[in-house]
């Protein structure tokens, strides 16, 4: 018997045409996290924060368990909107407005829900951005992860152009809540952290040119990308990838971010947990097999209501197969940026002071 009827039950994702401003979008596959899921982090990561690593000293920062790592959580639960928003995707462009707001720890269970807020025809017409809010909760409904992105989206048909433009505006950055919830931190063991400095120690426009590559292999990636669920097409099909003018697949953005922010350990030892992420581009591709470097900038020193710790604002650059000493400057003569930069991210990092 010959079967020739086509089911229309295949979810083929969203393109351009789909999106509507104002559109909500519950994501499914609410993820409920393991103790495997922050080990095989750590291992395809390199990830050294402490508080992340030992139940002891959390507990000895006020925690009754270890708090998941924060890009950890970024990823399991910002994966969640990969199905319904970039599936079809060629490229995430940004984020903006992005707060971690309650911690996350072995056992619970996250999930997702959007809203696109804005939309933008390209001028080929072959496709347009898309930018979304979206908002992480965990089992009590608690927020637990705030975010604004945009992403660049195949058309599904280019032959009709809607000239939309209708681009939000973003602040600078993520507005600073006065109730952050940290346990009040005591004395802090700097063998335990592997690092000396503290809040103090730190002065703004002081460059920080961590020393450590990390060259990223196709299995890290590719093993990364499938931890976190983030099923987009740019990062798993080869044989599609082929045939497009980069003709290999491209890295997950966010695994960069994640390299990004364990080579900054040096230096960065005590910065233990990320506040905000304020603003942030993926200024070129990066592939399996480049390796990355990074320097970080101090940008502001912001001082809380709270005696034991303080906020650094950062701007951390990672580059591909380029040291980060050996670069001055993110952009050419032109004002673009340089193309051994991969990653411009401005942040804001929780940091103890001196007891």
């Amino acid at each position: 018997m010959s079967i020739n009827k086509i089911s229309t039950k295949i979810n083929k994702g969203n393109f351009f045409e789909d999106f509507k401003i104002g559109q909500k979008i519950i994501h499914p596959l609410p993820r409920t996290i393991t103790q495997g899921d922050v080990s095989f982090y750590i291992a395809l990561t390199g990830s050294r924060f402490a508080l992340h690593s030992s139940d002891v000293l959390a507990q000895e920062f006020g925690y009754e368990k270890r708090p998941l790592d924060d890009m950890l959580m970024f990823h399991l639960t910002f994966a969640k909107s990969v199905q319904d928003i970039s599936l079809n995707a060629i490229a995430n462009l940004g984020y903006a407005e992005v707060s971690f707001l309650n911690p996350v720890f072995v056992g619970d269970t996250v999930r997702l829900e959007t809203q696109v807020i804005g939309l933008k025809e390209n001028s080929s017409g072959k496709s347009g951005v898309v930018y979304v809010h979206s908002i992480g909760y965990n089992q009590n409904n608690e927020e637990i992860l705030n975010l604004k992105r945009w992403v660049m989206v195949h058309k599904k048909d280019k032959s009709k152009n809607s000239g939309i433009n209708e681009v939000p505006t973003f602040a600078k950055t993520t507005t600073i809540s006065k109730n952050i919830n940290i346990p009040t931190l005591q004395n802090i063991d700097t063998n335990a952290t592997g690092g000396t400095y503290f809040w103090e120690d730190y002065e703004e426009n002081e460059r920080l040119n961590h020393t450590e590559g990390i060259t990223i292999d196709d299995s890290d990636h590719t093993l990364a990308t499938k931890l976190y669920q983030n099923n987009a097409k740019v990062h798993f099909d080869d044989f599609m990838m082929k045939s497009t003018p980069i003709g290999k697949r491209l890295m997950y953005g966010g695994h960069v971010i994640s390299i990004a922010r364990s080579i900054s350990f040096n230096g960065l030892q005590n910065a233990q947990w990320i506040y905000a992420i304020n603003a942030g581009a993926h200024a070129n591709p990066t592939f399996a097999g480049d390796t990355i470097y990074a320097y970080s900038e101090v940008l502001e020193k912001i001082d809380l209501n709270r005696e034991d710790i303080g906020l650094l604002r950062l701007r951390t650059v990672a580059l591909k197969n380029m040291k980060s000493n050996d670069v001055k400057s993110r952009f050419d003569e032109n004002g673009k940026y340089l193309k051994n930069i991969v990653l411009d991210l401005d942040y804001t990092v929780i940091i103890p002071k001196k007891k």
